[in-house]
């Protein structure tokens, strides 16, 4: 007969906003188990980069901060953000962001995801309350009114007062929990790769956006940039199957050439772009988190950011529950209060920008460069968006 083990939380997805969470909980007096399909492969010998990177605001490193993980990365692999410009489609209008400007140390920090996810997975092995069931396959959830029990494919059981999706976009959580997700896509897919540049980046992220999509240059340490380019799929297809030299100048010409010659460092990969907006993010017994909940387009780069977020305004209120038990839809509400507006208002804004600066109207394009002028000249409107970005 196949054992049954009970714990207060069960996360399912130890990604990073799954393993954050994990942290997070960790004097919360929950007994938790993390399940994983497998572990995170360990950083290369090599030095290599990775070419997936994150934009991480400074409330989130403050949040990765403590829970001990902001200390423990490499610091040579994290660079700094100062300066944000971002450029229209009529090669005049643009709008600069500058955090010395906003009295403050910087933007944002740009760092590899593996370097994260490695971070976060050797500390969660410190963690006393904390049972990592790694590697498991999920085969089934069983919903009762007072617990839910997640079948493992070997057998095994847990009984668990609450169950936390944190299994990304394709949530099988969310999917068990009967929570209908009908996302939208963009037709367009991120194109992501690392270059050399000839020039120095000064530490400025460059952002332009075009008829094609939207380009954007992160500056990594060194004479470094990890590139997003958010196209149709057909010129993404196109610029995966580009060689080196090919890649590097539609890369170099695209941005104008602002940091001279470029020279390719990660092999070029693609990810289709979607919108996922759910009703809600919790039933009795289940929370979602991070792309199990929702899915923005990548031009403003926040969506790690927001699942970080979900991860610790969750946390907050499990911490704080008093006699409440943790799965109890009431307690649960909580945190989707909290979060919903939040969610909402950076996919509003991330859609809207999609869709005006991908549309080939010249009305719209008169408005969005006039928009980018206007904003520019408008100190207190610009202090405005450096402060919501900063969260």
């Amino acid at each position: 007969m196949a054992s049954t083990v009970d714990f207060d939380v069960v996360i399912v997805g130890s990604g990073l906003v799954g393993s954050a969470f994990a942290l997070a909980l960790k004097d919360s007096g929950l007994k938790l188990a993390l399940v994983e399909a497998r572990p995170p492969q360990p950083l290369p010998a090599d030095g290599s980069w990775d070419s997936r990177v994150y934009a991480i605001s400074p409330g989130n490193a403050a949040f990765l901060g403590s829970l001990g993980i902001w200390p423990t990365l490499e610091q040579a692999r994290v660079a700094p953000v100062y300066a944000m410009q971002i450029f229209g489609d009529d090669n005049t209008a643009s709008l600069n962001f500058n955090a010395y400007q906003a009295s403050l140390p910087e933007l944002a920090f740009i760092l590899e995801n593996r370097l994260l996810q490695d971070a976060l997975w050797q500390t969660l092995q410190h963690q006393a309350d904390l049972e990592i069931i790694c590697p498991a396959q999920c085969a089934a959830i069983d919903w009762d009114p007072s617990h839910a029990t997640l079948a493992l494919a070997d057998g095994r059981a847990l009984r668990t007062k609450l169950i936390i999706g944190a299994d990304g976009a394709q949530s099988w959580v969310r999917g068990q929990a009967g929570i209908e997700a009908n996302p939208r896509p963009y037709n367009q897919m991120g194109v992501v790769a690392n270059f050399e540049t000839e020039l120095p980046h000064g530490n400025i992220a460059r952002q332009w956006f075009r008829e094609d999509g939207v380009l954007a240059w992160l500056p990594l340490p060194g004479q470094r940039i990890s590139m997003v380019w958010s196209t149709w799929d057909e010129q993404a297809q196109a610029l995966t199957a580009f060689s080196a030299p090919d890649l590097e100048a539609a890369v170099a010409a695209a941005g104008q050439n602002a940091l001279g010659k470029l020279k390719l460092i990660t092999p070029a990969a693609a990810f289709p772009l979607r919108l996922l907006r759910l009703d809600h993010l919790v039933k009795p017994r289940l929370a979602l988190i991070g792309d199990a909940a929702h899915n923005v387009h990548p031009l403003a780069g926040q969506g790690v950011n927001l699942g970080f977020q979900d991860a610790q305004v969750l946390a907050q209120v499990l911490s704080a529950r008093g006699p409440w038990d943790c799965g109890a839809q009431l307690l649960l509400r909580r945190f989707e209060r909290a979060r919903k507006e939040d969610i909402l208002a950076m996919q509003s804004v991330t859609d809207a920008l999609q869709k005006l600066f991908n549309n080939t109207n010249p009305v719209l394009g008169t408005v969005r460069n006039l928009g980018l002028h206007f904003t520019d000249s408008l100190p207190w409107i610009k202090n405005a968006l450096v402060q919501q970005a900063l969260r």
